[in-house]
């Protein structure tokens, strides 16, 4: 999947560490709610790609947020952009939303970490504009008051749809005249709220972004207040992620080559790759341009699809049960088993 440029329309300051970049319009970047870009840079001879989720709903300009990471080279660099400058970026992509039904009247549940508002705003904002009798309850923790993205953002929706939106800040060190809104979100604080404040059984859909940790707490009370699985969405911060994740250990068995053929948009390259090495490694090593952006089984860029031969994915961040079901892998983190496997790439997808 080919990047292109996108040119730099203005940059707005979050908090004192982040930024939301809002972009020209450039053909092939519609996009719908929930998705995210991968942009890259060099820097000093070396490729970095990171991905962002977009903050803006379908039809207004294209917009992400990034967060500066300690030690980040791309995301403490985007915080100096300035209109006119150009980003090579990929076209949008993502499956972190449901389809929008303009006469659906669903309750969305909405739970975001951080930086993790970002794809959150954009499905709030989407579904609150285009259900029009739908509702969404917002969970959003944060450190303080002062490290909250998009707050008057947040305000305005809320004073916007007052009766079919509801936003609850949880914050880790500034108390709130409710106690329950103050502290870390563990199982025992979401027991409380979805007590108290938020009708498990009344939700249709939930959108989680965050750590991994959260992620999971709230997946399993979720579960276990009744909520079903397969309407429980996650999206995982890429940033949580170490650079490169551990591999298993291989026995000698293991050590014999695996003919590879990938096909991408519309040829097939056949390779011969070690057992030991990641199906998008073996890619890039035999100058096959296979999609990648986190490269740690989180953003599901490098997805594919197994059409013959077996591979083992060792992390899986990304892909819903269905879809592995269906024989899709992440490419970054799935290694060949068989003597011979044939797996092929959706640029579209």
């Amino acid at each position: 999947m080919p990047f292109q440029p996108l040119t730099v329309a203005a940059v707005e300051r979050l908090t004192r560490d982040a930024v939301a970049v809002i972009f020209e319009d450039a053909p092939g970047f519609d996009f719908v709610q929930g998705q995210y870009l991968t942009l890259r840079r060099d820097f000093d001879g070396t490729e970095i790609r990171r991905s962002y989720s977009i903050c803006a709903a379908p039809g207004e300009p294209l917009r992400v947020g990034i967060k500066r990471v300690e030690g980040g080279a791309f995301s403490t660099w985007a915080q100096n952009l300035a209109p006119g400058d150009t980003v090579e970026a990929m076209p949008p992509m993502g499956r972190f939303h449901s389809a929008i039904a303009p006469d659906a009247e669903r309750h969305y549940l909405l739970v975001a970490a951080g930086s993790g508002i970002t794809p959150i705003l954009s499905i709030a904002r989407t579904v609150l504009e285009r259900e029009p009798r739908s509702r969404v309850t917002l969970l959003y923790a944060n450190r303080a008051v002062n490290t909250i993205m998009f707050q008057t953002e947040l305000d305005d929706l809320k004073s916007r749809f007052l009766a079919r939106l509801a936003i609850v800040h949880i914050l880790k060190q500034d108390a709130q005249d409710i106690p329950l809104f103050t502290g870390r979100i563990d199982a025992a604080k979401l027991d409380a709220l979805f007590d108290s404040w938020v009708q498990v059984d009344t939700v249709d859909e939930a959108f989680i972004c965050g750590p991994e940790g959260l992620m999971e707490t709230v997946r399993e009370r979720l579960g276990a207040h009744g909520l079903p699985k397969d309407r429980i969405h996650v999206e995982l911060f890429a940033a949580a992620q170490p650079g490169r994740l551990p591999q298993r250990p291989r026995d000698a068995a293991e050590a014999k080559p695996t003919v590879a053929t990938i096909r991408i948009d519309g040829a097939a390259h056949e390779i011969t790759m070690e057992r030991d090495q990641s199906l998008l490694d073996a890619a890039l090593e035999n100058a096959i341009d296979a999609p990648y952006a986190c490269r740690a089984g989180v953003c599901s860029t490098c997805m594919c699809r197994v059409v013959e031969g077996e591979v083992e994915m060792v992390q899986n961040h990304a892909l819903e049960d269905y879809e592995v079901e269906r024989g899709y892998v992440l490419g970054c983190q799935s290694y060949p088993v068989s003597a011979r496997v044939v797996i092929e790439y959706d640029t579209g997808h």
